[in-house]
């Protein structure tokens, strides 16, 4: 009888459908395969655009069980580069990101839910400027396989508006928010 229990287990463990598990992922900065973008209204007239250079992050990742999915990002507030020295040194400033008192801004998700066609809804924790506030990132599957190095890698973009005023950071040029244009390569740990 312990034997056919053991063997009916074993059995049952073969058939029955395995948990599954996300894929962790390492956020490939090194290989300029990945972005941080923002684009901010310019008196009404045009946008100016620029990015964060330095940032780094992980994201867990797996298709059949999407809201296991898990994303951590941490930005260095002071690479900010929007292609004017003048300008990204006033941004740096006090009068907004306040980079010597704010040396890092962070994202980690709460919530990824499945949006349908490879659309993300992707919440979470958003600390800038000394506040942590809730965001929604509308994220996109590109696309994940096998690489030229012999690694695995998964794709995404994403956008989400972020009000200045909700960080404590005063209107840009007359621009009260800033759209961000994320686009995220990960390589399979």
């Amino acid at each position: 009888m312990k034997k056919w229990l053991t063997t009916a287990g074993l059995c049952a463990t073969m058939v029955l459908p395995m948990g599954a598990i996300a894929a962790d992922y390492k956020i490939d900065t090194k290989g300029a395969h990945a972005s941080v973008n923002f684009r901010v209204s310019h008196l009404g007239y045009s946008f100016t655009q620029g990015r964060f250079n330095d940032f780094a992050g992980t994201f867990s990742y797996d298709a059949n069980d999407i809201a296991a999915s898990k994303v951590s990002v941490e930005v260095d507030t002071g690479s900010i580069d929007s292609n004017h020295a003048d300008r990204d040194k006033h941004i740096r400033s006090g009068d907004f990101l306040d980079v010597s008192k704010y040396p890092k801004a962070t994202f980690t998700s709460t919530k990824v839910t499945d949006q349908g066609e490879g659309k993300l809804a992707v919440d979470g924790d958003l600390s800038l400027h000394g506040k942590t506030l809730p965001i929604t990132i509308n994220a996109e599957f590109i696309g994940a396989g096998k690489d030229p190095w012999g690694g695995e890698r998964a794709g995404f973009k994403g956008t989400s508006r972020i009000d200045l005023k909700d960080f404590g950071i005063q209107e840009m040029a007359g621009a009260s928010y800033v759209d961000l244009d994320l686009y995220v390569e990960g390589v399979k740990q």
